[in-house]
């Protein structure tokens, strides 16, 4: 589904307000800020806040997307990496008594320090805090902070975030056709695409398309447990190092082992020698790496 775009120029509040503060969108830190409010209404129906939710937003911008989360959510914690942008937020969304605007690198903060600094209390168990996250994210960042957040030690229970189209895409493909940013996404949750949006949507407008993405966190990952989990991505990470050759030939390379020893370990895995790491299943990878296991546990001692 493609969401109809907006004019890419800024609207007339978006430029009263980036005048008022004396701001510019800066290339450096990817920002594109959202103006076509049908695609900020999805977003916002997408993440499906109650009013006793707790709600991160990353890269809040001039906070148009943080009034629309304030209204519904019980606390609103919105991050935003430029300073000058959110003591704008801070200044237009001071009467949202629910609202704490912090200026800060996501990439750099821990989600569950974060949550407890700010006195969020609902949990999913009795150690993991309960809470939806929200963004328009940078297309340079974007990969990395989806990843920051699966990996913390108090990972969401839903995202929905604005990316790069290409970048949803890989992030949502099938199984049996995954690429490793595929195999990692799926590992943590169930990813889907709700929407592809054209560049005009944003002021100053991309140069490609962008995807509404959400993802259904898992409670623990889909095969193996959450220690065992970048285990299995570093497993990943070596079959798709050489993706043109065959599996057997691409996991000796990448794990630096005989070719008889990866060819035994996909023997006992169930998983021919010929395929390659992209036909995989998330099951198949979980059979792999417990064929792998005793030996990098040997390795490692």
């Amino acid at each position: 589904m493609t969401l109809p775009a907006t004019p890419a120029s800024p609207s007339p509040r978006l430029q009263q307000l980036l005048a008022q503060y004396g701001v510019r969108a800066r290339k450096s830190l990817g920002q594109h800020f959202l103006v076509n409010q049908g695609v900020l209404e999805k977003i916002v129906a997408a993440a499906e806040i109650l009013p006793t939710d707790t709600v991160l937003e990353i890269g809040a911008g001039l906070g148009t997307l943080t009034r629309e989360l304030a209204a519904r959510a019980q606390r609103l914690i919105a991050v935003e990496k430029d300073e000058r942008l959110a003591e704008a937020v801070r200044a237009e969304l001071a009467g949202y008594a629910n609202l704490t605007v912090i200026a800060g690198d996501l990439l750099e903060l821990d989600p569950a320090a974060l949550l407890a600094q700010q006195g969020a209390s609902p949990h999913i168990t009795s150690t993991l805090p309960s809470y939806t996250v929200v963004a328009n994210l940078p297309y340079n960042v974007g990969t990395a902070i989806v990843r920051h957040l699966l990996e913390s030690s108090a990972p969401p229970v839903r995202v929905v975030a604005l990316l790069q189209r290409e970048v949803a895409q890989n992030m949502c493909a099938p199984e049996g056709e995954m690429g490793l940013l595929g195999v990692a996404t799926r590992l943590y949750a169930e990813p889907s695409i709700l929407g592809i949006v054209r560049p005009g949507s944003f002021s100053p407008a991309p140069k490609v398309d962008s995807a509404i993405v959400r993802l259904e966190v898992r409670a623990v990952p889909a095969v193996v447990s959450r220690a065992e989990a970048p285990a299995l991505l570093d497993l990943a990470r070596a079959g798709f190092s050489a993706r043109r050759k065959q599996l057997g030939n691409a996991l000796a390379q990448g794990l630096g082992i005989a070719k008889e020893q990866a060819g035994a370990m996909l023997h006992e895995a169930g998983v021919a020698q010929e395929r390659r790491a992209e036909t995989l299943t998330l099951e198949e990878w979980g059979r792999l790496y417990r064929a792998w296991k005793p030996a990098r546990a040997g390795v490692a001692t």
